[in-house]
């Protein structure tokens, strides 16, 4: 008997930067900065290779990130491949709490998808749907099925920029195909301050390691790329030397 195919979804990297005890941000009101201006223009470098890029709706609340590619040079050369300056912009939202003047629904002109719960999807259209697309996606949000619908509408490498909540669903359901990890050289020590991850049950775990398909220095911070599927190389890419970026010490802008 032929195994049936399976579902058709894109290609998801998580991509996240914590501190070496595992926290992505302190309890100040002040963003922390985990990363530096090298590493910052590599992840700028994966976004252009993407699709399309998804935050939960805490981190649009609290980050107010722009989600575009910052180097000129790459949205020139994603506009002459014929893709937009920058991927689709995606969030998803169980209450509907969303401010229309975010910097996710006023910066750039990449398109705007929002995934919604049932519950909220009046309220959400009401408050942002003049700027983008809402979506109902279920009660509670199913993380598998806004995949199939990402893919139905041509997304096939989406990348998956936090917080912790959100990367804990796809890694909880196995909807994970690569994770960067980023590791900034301190510690945060404070039980307040949110982590990666919280409690879960994991696919991954000590009878079932996941692959390191690279560890590299980036400056001060170094990258684990883990290969989550058997669809994620396990080759190290070769380096690139664009041109440095500014310094912009928002994660997710």
């Amino acid at each position: 008997m032929s195994r049936r195919p399976e579902p058709t979804r894109p290609y998801v990297l998580l991509s996240c930067a914590t501190s070496i005890d595992g926290y992505i941000d302190d309890a100040s009101e002040q963003r922390l900065l985990l990363s530096n201006e090298e590493d910052l223009d590599r992840v700028d470098e994966v976004r252009a290779s993407c699709d399309a890029i998804l935050v939960g709706a805490g981190t649009v609340r609290r980050d107010d990130p722009r989600l575009l590619v910052r180097s000129p040079n790459r949205r020139a050369e994603r506009v002459a491949a014929g893709r937009p300056a920058s991927p689709t912009k995606v969030t998803l939202t169980a209450r509907g709490d969303l401010d229309p003047t975010a910097r996710f629904f006023t910066a750039g002109d990449a398109a705007r998808l929002v995934y919604c719960a049932t519950g909220a999807l009046e309220k959400t259209q009401e408050r942002v749907g003049r700027l983008a697309t809402v979506i109902d996606a279920g009660e509670p949000v199913d993380p598998e099925w806004l995949l199939t619908d990402l893919a139905a509408r041509g997304v096939q490498r989406l990348m998956v920029e936090g917080g912790g909540t959100v990367h804990a669903q796809f890694l909880a359901a196995g909807l994970a195909d690569e994770l960067h990890l980023v590791v900034a050289p301190f510690f945060v020590g404070d039980g307040r301050a949110p982590r990666f991850v919280g409690e879960g049950r994991f696919p991954w775990h000590p009878g079932r390691r996941a692959r390191l398909a690279e560890a590299r220095q980036i400056g001060d911070v170094v990258l684990l790329r883990y290969a989550l599927s058997t669809r994620c190389p396990t080759t190290t890419p070769p380096p690139t030397n664009p041109p440095a970026l500014p310094v912009d010490h928002e994660v997710g802008g």
